[in-house]
């Protein structure tokens, strides 16, 4: 619901702010006195496209800001949300927009910057407006089919359906299209598959080949190294046997005191010995290696090649052999295939058509029951002979989605006997405006915006018909906020809340809105609406009337 509206600097109003409540609220004055000017600023808010000819003469920038309330469950949140702007739960929704002298425009949702489109479509959310000559929800077809769904509570129930015929119907393109090209595809898989069976690639080969490679390229410098080792250890004077065999001599005059050095040298001899055996074992080894550098190299240049060709690590070839062998046996197999393939296509476009024909036969159901209730509510609004109903027409394949088969149209026709046809074609101004009341009126209960603006709904008509208008305009701020600018008493009267529009000052001239709180203030600008310019005891005492009534 829109809660307040404040206005700087859009042409005659300088500094504005307007509170708004719930219900009917009825906006009256003067022709000229600038009720556009308040649709023009509240469209800004909105999203509506920027002007620059808004902007009040003198200043160098316009702003409007529009404060929302809305449910935690609004869809607005969602759209927020896909749009990066954070929003904490409960918190009132702000719009901004500041439009400069140059027709440059700047965005805001709760002071965090936000392109133009995305403002637009969270002001489509929280408020429609319908003038004479721009009810786009009639107007245009490409809505309705939206409208009658949501009015027969229709959501996303062919979504599951139409995603897997379309995803069947890709995977047989897909094989049909490998089919067509399975003969140079079979011969390169076949190569391949060769090629990697000769090789016999295994996982992790590359990294204990590169090791290998690594200690090959140093075998001569680690034998050295051996060599050297060993002879220095197996010298002719080996320094712990000859100490081990000075102390020995001496063991008897040293007693139990050199058990502990003969001891150690025992161990270091044995260790030596030991050593010894592991650097003659390293030396075998090495000059036995089955491997040479050259072969060795030669293998790493074939898995890198092989890795290369196929765009993976040398590692992942084994897999990559599978994938090639799964790839050709899909082309060996591929009428099979085909044949499986196109069998599930014809399975998933069989669950989609029963469903869809599911969906049509409730839109013809609800489209009957609509045209029924809103038939019913032209009557009062002088469009008795006018005809107001739902075609449902079937499309042509190409044209289905998950929306279904159906195409929907509203159509109307204004005399008897005419054939329905687009609604503008066939009605004016005032009628479209009041067809969209009648609408409205029987689907009140369904759609987003919590905020409706009707724009001189009652254009062309007066009596009893303004009086049937007011009233579905009071029934429907029972169930939304309800804006309507208008020139109709009648309207006025049955408004929960009344704003009167005037222009003030002389040189310079501003607009004002003000909200009329007392019976008294209502009852002077009722009566101005019924008498004119010059107010009547009798026109007071019709005001009156009006209102008890309202």
């Amino acid at each position: 619901m829109l809660i307040s509206l404040n206005i700087e600097n859009v042409v005659l109003i300088e500094k504005l702010t307007i509170a708004f409540d719930g219900g009917l609220c009825a906006l009256t004055g003067e022709t000229g006195a600038g009720k556009s000017i308040l649709l023009d600023s509240l469209g800004l808010a909105l999203g509506a496209r920027a002007e620059s000819r808004l902007v009040r003469k003198g200043a160098e920038q316009a702003q409007v800001t529009a404060l929302f309330e809305i449910t935690p469950d609004h869809s607005a949140f969602g759209v927020l949300e896909e749009g990066n702007v954070s929003i904490e739960t409960g918190e009132p929704l702000i719009l901004r927009r500041i439009l400069t002298a140059d027709g440059r425009s700047r965005a805001y949702i709760n002071d965090q910057p936000v392109s133009a489109g995305l403002l637009r479509q969270i002001g489509d959310s929280l408020v429609e407006i319908h003038g004479q000559f721009d009810t786009q929800g009639l107007l245009n077809p490409a809505t309705h089919r939206a409208l009658l769904d949501e009015y027969a509570g229709i959501g996303g129930e062919l979504s599951s359906s139409w995603g897997a015929w379309k995803t069947a119907r890709a995977e047989l393109e897909r094989l049909q299209s490998r089919a067509n090209n399975a003969q140079e595809e079979e011969s390169y898989l076949r190569q391949s598959i060769e090629d990697l069976d000769a090789l016999a690639p295994q996982e992790g080969e590359e990294e204990t080949l590169a090791s290998l490679r690594e200690r090959l390229m140093n075998k001569e410098r680690v034998l050295e190294g051996l060599n050297a080792a060993y002879h220095a250890l197996n010298g002719e004077e080996d320094p712990v046997r000859a100490a081990w065999g000075a102390l020995d001599r001496i063991a008897d005059k040293l007693g139990t005191d050199g058990d502990e050095a003969i001891n150690a040298l025992d161990r270091a001899s044995t260790e030596i010995q030991e050593a010894l055996a592991q650097i003659q074992a390293l030396s075998a080894d090495l000059e036995q290696e089955e491997h040479s550098l050259e072969s060795v190299d030669e293998r790493l240049y074939q898995l890198r090649a092989q890795a290369r060709k196929h765009q993976c690590a040398p590692d992942d070839l084994p897999q990559k052999r599978e994938e090639l062998a799964a790839r050709l046996d899909a082309i060996e197999h591929a009428d099979q295939h085909l044949e499986d393939q196109m069998r599930k296509v014809e399975q998933a476009r069989a669950a989609y058509i029963a469903q869809a024909r599911e969906i049509s036969t409730k839109r013809g159901q609800i489209a009957q029951k609509l045209d029924q209730l809103v038939q019913a509510e032209l009557v009062p609004l002088k469009l008795d002979k006018a005809r107001f109903v739902t075609q449902i027409a079937s499309l042509a394949e190409e044209e289905w989605g998950a929306h279904g088969m159906d195409q929907v149209r509203f159509l109307v026709a204004t005399n008897p006997g005419a054939e329905p046809g687009p609604i503008n074609k066939i009605a004016s101004g005032g009628e479209m405006s009041r067809f969209m009341l009648a609408l409205k009126v029987v689907m009140a209960e369904v759609g987003s915006a919590g905020t409706l603006v009707f724009d001189e709904v009652d254009a062309g008509i007066g009596g009893s018909t303004a009086d049937a208008v007011g009233e579905r305009l009071a029934r429907l701020g029972q169930e939304r906020q309800v804006l309507v600018v208008t020139h109709a008493p009648q309207v006025a009267a049955r408004a929960n809340h009344h704003y009167i529009v005037r222009k003030d000052g002389v040189d310079d001239v501003q607009t004002n809105i003000i909200a009329l709180h007392q019976n008294e203030e209502r009852r002077e600008e009722i009566a101005r609406m019924l008498a004119g310019a010059s107010i009547t005891a009798e026109a007071r005492a019709a005001a009156d009337k009006l209102l008890e009534a309202g």
